[in-house]
């Protein structure tokens, strides 16, 4: 068993990123640190690490518990890493019905006429049928 392991190659064994080249970019551009220090994508990471990692806007923390070269199912994956991030930290979920509202709320001007999903989605917010 490996005692150590690549930083960018770890990222993408465990599904932090969907491409090694991803996990690659974020080390290089410093959304990636091992023990509060920035990480290149040859860093090693080793057992007992803490890395925290920006993802999306979204500051995440992980203490490594397993180490592994391979990408790995997602029931596997999450055996490798514990989950640090404190549950406030994390962006709330939005419900089907916001992302809805939102979606056509956010038509811009000059987009076009609305499509029939996008009238009868208006239709249900607005809370009245048409004749």
């Amino acid at each position: 068993m490996t005692t150590q392991v690549r930083i960018d190659k770890w990222l993408w064994a465990v599904r932090i990123f969907k491409t090694r080249s991803a996990a690659n970019d974020a080390c290089s551009s410093g959304r990636v640190r091992i023990g509060g220090a920035a990480a290149k994508p040859a860093s090693r990471v080793h057992l007992g690490d803490e890395l925290t990692v920006r993802t999306r806007g979204v500051t995440r923390t992980y203490r490594v518990d397993r180490l592994i070269e391979k990408r790995v199912g997602a029931a596997i994956a999450t055996e490798c890493y514990e989950d640090l991030t404190p549950p406030e930290a994390l962006p709330k979920k939005q419900s089907d019905s916001e992302r809805m509202d939102a979606a056509w709320a956010e038509r811009t001007r000059g987009a076009g006429r609305p499509t029939k999903r996008d009238r009868r989605q208006m239709e249900k917010f607005v809370g009245r049928k048409r004749n």
